[in-house]
């Protein structure tokens, strides 16, 4: 009698199970709305108040304030939604609440009114905590007889995730700056109900598989994988459930009155520290509560797990730097794209850019419908309901796309969006991390040192690239967009080099018993990076009234350039910590 998980493989789609192709448009779906909401949120906040499409005014060091704090909570809250999923609701039935609660968010922001505003994001961000990592949760355990097959299948949902983040940077961007913003939000929201609906519908062919574990004795050798070689338990004790209880309140109360601070002059720290704010020092006792217990508890584990586990934290503070230069794309570089790009098209320019516009947009969503038939072929019988939800999606979006391209081929002259320019992230990903795929299984495969310091000083490059266009330029003249291509090319490379090898090393490096513990410690890393990503991003404009455009871009040039080589030359320490892992 054939397995849950054997029988799942009957039904296949390009080589995979029908259930993945779920996973995939659930997740593009998301992506979709959580992207093409992301991409507005600075140009929305600081955009005028008066005018044909209104935004609240606000200056960029208040904006990047409160995005900073919504993109450090989007990694901090998984956190806790993956420990809910694992004890309480499972991971099918925490993809859902999170789906639905994202919706009421997007609605929420749809409506007028700061207070409407403000709960959307809260939605979000509760939302994203139950949804992003219980999406993957499902993916493992699916594939979990079949480690074989796992690979290819997170290089297709990945390429789900980025389709969704293209074409909802695209879409939703282009209707909120062209017709209002609150339309843009509205169409995030859509698409994330109809995601969800499809999803809950498919339910049939999933069986058993996202449900809530059942618990039981364990067999010696899932013992042996839980906790390691040679390993005990190492439960945390009651002071280090003080100390992180501690460290999370004060890591919240700096997030949030970060904002709070600058937008409401609402201060949660009213003191200082001899020349420190009660904010920044309560920030860094948390980090250093945080290293307190890391190393307290690295004394209960034999020397090559500690080891290994010094490793996944030296690799965790180049992550800090690598995403707290790559966020500047949701920060500094929109007011740039905005401020400082010539976007107007007209004559040839126009003509190029054009055809270039509709072979971007019509040959993914060719290429995305034809799954979708190959899947509603595999999987009519069984969940003809999800289907039919799927093609309400297309239908939508083939709709909306072909309106944008019809409108901008009527016109004579027009203007490059500002959003357009984030799309280029998700674009470079999908036709680029093949070829770097191929590199890491090859012979050239470098070790993880080497694969840092190429992130960050790949990465780099296009902030150079940013440094030598506005070089020279004077006050309110604007450049080539071409330079913001090469920029945001460079980011790409930089980001394949680094963040899809990030979590692997993390689960190759530590026992299954402490997986949970130290993804948070590295969605931690990653959240602190966006968090200073949109501190140094609201300084665009104070750091080019002081000095220069350039010298801002020459910042993010040099310091990923110095981490990358500093990465590099800790091979040799790192390779002896990770003790064979490679």
């Amino acid at each position: 009698m054939q397995s849950q998980q054997d029988s799942f493989f009957d039904s296949k789609v390009l080589g995979h199970p029908s259930g993945l192709f779920v996973l995939f448009f659930t997740e593009m779906w998301e992506r979709f709305s959580f992207y093409g909401m992301r991409v507005l949120l600075i140009q929305f906040l600081t955009a005028a108040v008066i005018g044909s499409n209104p935004g609240y005014g606000w200056d960029v060091v208040d904006a990047t304030a409160l995005y900073g704090t919504y993109a450090m909570l989007l990694y901090v809250t998984p956190i806790f939604g993956g420990m809910i999923a694992d004890k309480y609701t499972g991971y099918r039935w925490a993809v859902v609440i999170g789906s639905i609660i994202m919706t009421l968010g997007h609605g929420f922001m749809a409506l007028n009114g700061i207070n409407f505003f403000y709960l959307g994001l809260i939605c979000l961000v509760i939302g994203t905590g139950f949804f992003k990592p219980n999406m993957t949760s499902i993916l493992s355990e699916m594939y979990k007889k079949f480690p074989e097959k796992k690979d290819g299948a997170y290089t297709i949902f990945y390429m789900g995730v980025n389709a969704g983040a293209f074409f909802g940077m695209m879409l939703c961007g282009y209707l909120a700056e062209k017709v209002g913003w609150h339309w843009g939000f509205g169409l995030a929201g859509i698409f994330m109900l109809l995601g969800t609906l499809q999803f809950w519908l498919a339910k049939p062919l999933f069986g058993k598989i996202g449900e809530i574990p059942k618990k039981g004795e364990k067999t010696e050798a899932e013992q042996k994988e839980m906790y390691g070689e040679g390993e005990k338990p190492n439960p945390f004790t009651t002071l280090d459930i003080a100390l992180i209880v501690i460290m999370t309140i004060l890591g919240l109360g700096y997030a949030f009155n970060d904002p709070l601070s600058k937008i409401a002059d609402i201060n949660l720290f009213p003191f200082e520290v001899g020349r420190l704010s009660g904010q920044n020092f309560g920030a860094l006792l948390a980090l250093v509560l945080f290293f307190f217990v890391v190393i307290k508890r690295m004394a209960g584990y034999t020397k090559v797990v500690r080891d290994r586990m010094i490793a996944v934290i030296i690799f965790a503070v180049f992550v800090v730097f690598f995403w707290m230069s790559f966020e500047q794309g949701a920060s500094s570089l929109v007011v740039f794209a905005r401020d400082n790009i010539d976007r107007s098209l007209e004559g040839t320019t126009k003509t190029i850019f054009d055809i270039v516009n509709v072979l971007l947009t019509v040959v993914p969503l060719l290429i995305i419908t034809y799954v979708l038939f190959l899947l509603k072929k595999r999987t009519w019988n069984k969940i003809p309901m999800s289907n039919v939800v799927l093609a309400i999606c297309f239908i939508g979006i083939w709709g909306v796309a072909l309106w944008m391209l019809n409108r901008e081929l009527r016109s004579e002259t027009s203007e490059i969006t500002v959003s357009f320019f984030s799309t280029l992230n998700s674009f470079f990903i999908i036709t680029l991390a093949s070829f770097v795929s191929r590199i890491w299984d090859s012979k050239y495969n470098p070790p993880a040192a080497f694969k840092y310091g190429l992130g960050l000083i790949i990465m780099a490059l296009g902030f150079g690239a940013l440094f030598l266009g506005t070089s020279g330029v004077a006050e309110g003249v604007k450049i080539s967009f071409m330079w913001l291509v090469v920029a945001y090319l460079f980011h790409t490379l930089g980001e394949l080099c680094l963040s899809p090898v990030g979590l692997s090393y993390v689960s190759k490096l530590v026992p299954a018993r402490m997986i949970a513990f130290m993804f948070g410690m590295w969605y931690l890393a990653v959240a602190i990076g966006n968090k200073l990503a949109a501190l140094l991003g609201g300084q665009i404009e104070n750091i080019t009234k002081e000095y220069s455009l350039s010298h801002f871009f020459l910042i993010f040039t040099v310091v990923p350039i110095v981490m990358g080589l500093i990465v590099m030359s800790l091979h040799p320490l790192l390779k002896k910590l990770m003790h064979g892992v490679k």
